[in-house]
């Protein structure tokens, strides 16, 4: 019976991957990611699955169910509570020293003056990383989570990622960094099912969580106010610059260049006339560069940084690609280039020009429904 260890987030996704995987007869062992809170301690593994729900023979246990994110304490409670109700092992990995490095790098972008994707590197580096460590360790052949994505034989004797079959839900964009030999061992259960399907199985299985919100906010900035994190965490580098125009006269001050990111217009708060959007950020000068929308638009994108899914193609192939997670991936085409990474880097042309392509934001590269590449906006 092959060894399944899987990433479970207290949602109503990881929690169906794991009565899917139980169902395909896997040896099913769930990890929460606890990422850390001020005054929690955890050991390196802490084994939770002796706890009881009702109707377990137990005493019960309440279940807290909100809009909590995806690594708070409630959330690690519903997903100890789900583990329970199948009767698979659990534990609570302390990862909070591996998430400060996720929380860095968010910092630094924003002080660099890009806009970061931290769920992309938490999948990079911690899910499909770091438990992949967890998993030698427990002796699991394969790690699993909740994404809607599909890994599948690319019949020439390898795998490919793929979109999910529910585009309104898919998550293979902040997958696209997996490693490409590392496929083989990763499970994506529900990637061929679409939401409602997933929360009318998690009620028929009598899950908990099956009417639980899905998180919208970054789990470490439950109140979205990215500036505002930024700004505790280094106060020295958040102060007064300029808003300027695209001749760089100047028009007004703003409190910080990590207030604003490529393409926003809501709180830019000056006056040209007609609506007015940030077009880009230059951390080195402080300012901000407003402009008409039509100053957003770019022609393509250079990405370095970057994952080849597929074997590195110098030819123009075409693609669909996708600049943010929540915009839809548009005509382009694609080839790989020199670059100083371990792997070349991308450059991709639209067909027609996209706006707010925004530095530091992931541009990821579809042949069809498979990922081809990925990297970083620079």
């Amino acid at each position: 019976m092959p060894r399944v260890l899987l990433a479970m987030s207290g949602g109503v996704d990881s929690s169906v991957a794991a009565a899917l995987l139980q169902r395909a007869g896997h040896d099913v062992v769930g990890v929460f990611m606890r990422l850390g809170s001020p005054g929690e301690t955890f050991d390196e593994l802490e084994r939770a699955d002796q706890c009881a729900v009702p109707g377990a023979g137990g005493a019960g246990v309440s279940l807290k169910i909100g809009h909590q994110g995806c690594c708070s304490i409630n959330d690690a409670a519903d997903a100890r509570l789900v583990a329970a109700k199948l009767g698979i092992p659990f534990y609570v990995v302390n990862f909070k020293k591996d998430f400060g490095r996720i929380i860095d790098y968010f910092v630094g972008e924003y002080n660099a003056g890009r806009t970061p994707n931290p769920c992309v590197r938490c999948n990079d580096w911690l899910k499909f990383g770091k438990l992949h460590d967890y998993a030698e360790q427990i002796d699991a052949q394969f790690v699993a989570s909740g994404h809607y994505a599909r890994v599948e034989p690319d019949g020439a004797g390898g795998f490919a990622l793929r979109r999910g079959v529910d585009l309104d839900k898919d998550q293979s964009y902040v997958l696209f960094g997996a490693p490409r030999e590392r496929l083989a061992r990763m499970l994506l259960p529900i990637g061929g099912m679409r939401k409602p399907a997933v929360r009318a199985l998690a009620e028929e299985l009598g899950l908990p969580v099956f009417g639980k919100p899905d998180s919208q906010e970054i789990c470490f900035v439950p109140d979205n106010d990215y500036a505002g994190l930024v700004a505790r965490r280094t106060p020295e580098a958040v102060r007064p610059g300029t808003i300027v125009d695209l001749s760089g006269q100047i028009l007004g001050e703003h409190p910080g260049h990590q207030h604003f990111t490529v393409g926003q217009r809501k709180g830019v708060r000056v006056a040209m006339g007609e609506p007015v959007y940030v077009v880009r950020k230059d951390a080195a000068t402080n300012t901000v560069t407003v402009g008409p929308r039509e100053a957003l638009l770019s022609e393509g994108c250079m990405a370095a940084d970057c994952n080849w899914l597929a074997e590195p193609r110098a030819e123009w192939t075409r693609c669909l690609a996708k600049i943010r997670y929540n915009s839809e991936p548009v005509p382009a085409k694609v080839r790989a280039v020199a670059g100083a990474g371990a792997q070349p880097d991308i450059e991709v042309r639209f067909d027609a020009a996209q706006p707010a392509v925004a530095p530091g934001q992931a541009v990821v590269c579809f042949e069809g429904d498979r990922v081809l590449c990925g990297g970083w906006i620079r």
